[in-house]
């Protein structure tokens, strides 16, 4: 099959290249720093607990190498976490078609597609940065969402990338789950200093405080991340509306992977679950408190919105014939 022209899509010609957007990139770079700031600050704070000053400077070298090898390999780390496969242009051309379509409206380069082996509809997106993107689709992400709705689902992610929301992504999980690590190893190692007495402190007072540091740590750490995965979901949202130019075809393709979720969970590595569209863990009750990504409900209706602001929302509805 002849491959098409990527500036052409099946409504004509594609509208030229988003303008702006650096405004919410400075907004989400200065995320990024103060969330690594947060975040490394209780990685030290855990090793000076842990050990004294020699934890403390182990935790420091230990958190600059997390986030050194967060920020160059935070593709390649999700990507084999799930087992995700490189999707070949023969494979599926119209789907190449369609990132390449989408990333030169965006004015950045086409990221690399792959695969994961699961029947769970579902996409994430990853990558330092535009040049070194990629983006993941689950094999039963086409079983459930027309291609009007799949292109929806794409744009949103090619919007993380374009935002500079792959990097924050990756690199909240990875220090966060490190938190999280070593406040269980607080629990179960640092018996001993629960119940020491030194010239800085005494024994009661330590334990108090270990304690403490004990369930705060971890709680710190989810609160962070979420703050940031639930704000970046709207924004992604926003920008992968307006890449697609039909805010109601994501929105379709939203409800459709939630109701999926809820019926084909998906659980590996739960660490990673905010940087998927959809929460793949789909919980309900308490546990909605606790989700990664705002209520599908709310992204609907802002869709919803955005599409009635564009004029579009009759003609979203009744929805394209795309000629692949």
């Amino acid at each position: 099959m002849a491959r098409r022209d990527p500036h052409m899509t099946s409504r004509g010609p594609a509208a030229p290249a988003l303008k702006g957007g650096g405004w919410h990139r400075l907004g989400n770079a200065l995320k990024t720093t103060v969330l690594l700031a947060g975040l490394t600050a209780l990685v030290l704070v855990i090793g000076q607990r842990l050990g004294g000053a020699q934890g403390l400077a182990m935790a420091g070298l230990f958190a600059v190498v997390m986030n050194f090898g967060s920020y160059w390999f935070s593709d390649r780390i999700a990507l084999a976490i799930h087992g995700a496969q490189p999707l070949a242009y023969e494979q599926a051309p119209w789907l190449h078609e369609m990132v390449e379509r989408l990333a030169a409206r965006a004015g950045m380069p086409k990221p690399k597609v792959y695969l994961l082996p699961t029947a769970q509809p579902n996409a994430f997106a990853t990558g330092r940065n535009p040049s070194h993107a990629a983006v993941a689709v689950t094999a039963g992400i086409v079983d459930i969402l027309d291609r009007r709705e799949l292109e929806g689902v794409l744009a949103h992610e090619l919007g993380h990338v374009r935002n500079r929301d792959t990097l924050i992504g990756t690199v909240a999980a990875t220090l966060a789950g490190i938190i999280s690590y070593a406040a269980q190893m607080l629990f179960w190692f640092g018996g001993s200093m629960l119940s020491r007495g030194d010239d800085r402190e005494d024994g009661l007072a330590g334990a108090l405080s270990n304690l403490g540091l004990l369930l705060v740590a971890p709680i710190a750490a989810t609160l962070l991340q979420l703050a940031v995965s639930r704000s970046r979901e709207y924004g992604a949202d926003a920008t992968g509306a307006e890449l697609c130019g039909d805010p109601e075809a994501l929105a379709s393709a939203l409800l459709k992977m939630e109701r999926s979720a809820e019926a084909i969970p998906y659980d590996r590595a739960p660490a990673t679950s905010h940087l998927f569209i959809v929460n793949p863990l789909h919980r309900g009750g308490v546990m909605s408190l606790f989700s990664t990504h705002p209520p599908i409900p709310e992204r609907v209706r802002r869709l919803r919105e955005m599409s009635a602001r564009m004029g579009q929302g009759a003609r979203g509805r009744s929805g394209w014939e795309y000629a692949y």
